[in-house]
């Protein structure tokens, strides 16, 4: 079973700059398949950064387009597929993105080692009026597999519902990355979600969250992974641009899921809701 190394980038974005954020996580994903990454994973809208206000101000400069095939074909993200080809590197990372139907949705792109560039997932959870204001909800789940390792996706606010988590690790997945855009004084909350995340289900989860962005809202990153007994893997220092690098060992997996057994005892046909001959107190 073989490991796979995963480098999340945390990194600064500049609002609406399609072409410069793609170059630099182009040189992101160079310096991580140097130190022996398989998947380099950015924050949610990476591409544009997360500014909704200028992002709906702009919405034409700041998406890319995607066919009825869900591939995106665009000369801006050049650089990406270059640095995926020529390192045999997945690249992760949010981006706005236009489809045929007129929906703009908040979604991931994965660039492979072909240079092929894709939209594995739409978010499923906007948050609240302002990402709802703008984009569509995805409806259908997302999975990527690299080096042979299943992994199921998320974006942000997705994180928060532990159902869309343990789907995915129900159809198989065995690690779970969000990219995210917390707003600085919140990761707490990314860390106790993720944390429980990767506890009940007993596999990874890996939060990349965005840093810097603009004076209103502004990110302070604090990436991590968590290991699949809740425990901490690795973790970044706030305000950094840096690259963090764990890697996800299927036989950790294996060893935890031993004497934790959620996932395997899950009893998903129990019935849920008000018992028919539940009584009334009031």
């Amino acid at each position: 079973m073989s490991v796979l190394r995963i480098a999340v980038a945390q990194t600064p974005a500049r609002s609406l700059d399609i072409t410069g954020n793609a170059r630099t996580a182009a040189a992101n994903a160079i310096q991580a398949a140097q130190a022996g990454a398989g998947l380099v994973v950015l924050p949610e809208l990476h591409l544009c950064a997360y500014d909704l206000p200028q992002l709906a101000r702009h919405t034409h400069a700041a998406t890319v387009h995607a066919d009825e095939d869900r591939t995106v074909t665009d000369v801006r993200l050049s650089p990406l597929a270059r640095a995926a080809t020529d390192h045999g590197i997945t690249v992760l990372m949010g981006a706005a993105v236009r489809h045929p139907d007129g929906s703009l949705t908040n979604s991931l792109l994965a660039i492979d080692p072909t240079g092929g560039i894709t939209v594995p997932y739409d978010k499923q959870h906007l948050w609240h009026d302002e990402e709802a204001a703008l984009f569509t909800a995805g409806t259908r789940p997302g999975e990527l597999t690299v080096h042979g390792r299943r992994l199921g996706l998320g974006v942000c606010y997705d994180m928060s519902f532990p159902e869309h988590a343990r789907a995915a690790a129900v159809s198989g997945a065995e690690a779970l990355l969000y990219p995210a855009a917390f707003a600085t004084g919140t990761e707490h909350r990314a860390a106790i979600y993720l944390k429980a995340r990767a506890l009940e289900n007993t596999v990874y989860t890996v939060f990349a969250n965005a840093l810097g962005g603009p004076a209103h809202r502004p990110c302070a990153g604090a990436a991590a992974v968590y290991a699949p007994d809740g425990s901490t893997e690795a973790e970044a220092e706030a305000e950094g641009d840096t690259i963090l690098y764990a890697d996800l060992t299927p036989r950790t997996i294996t060893d935890t899921r031993v004497h934790l057994r959620m996932l395997g005892e899950y009893r998903a046909s129990l019935p849920t809701g008000r018992p028919r001959n539940s009584e009334s107190f009031e």
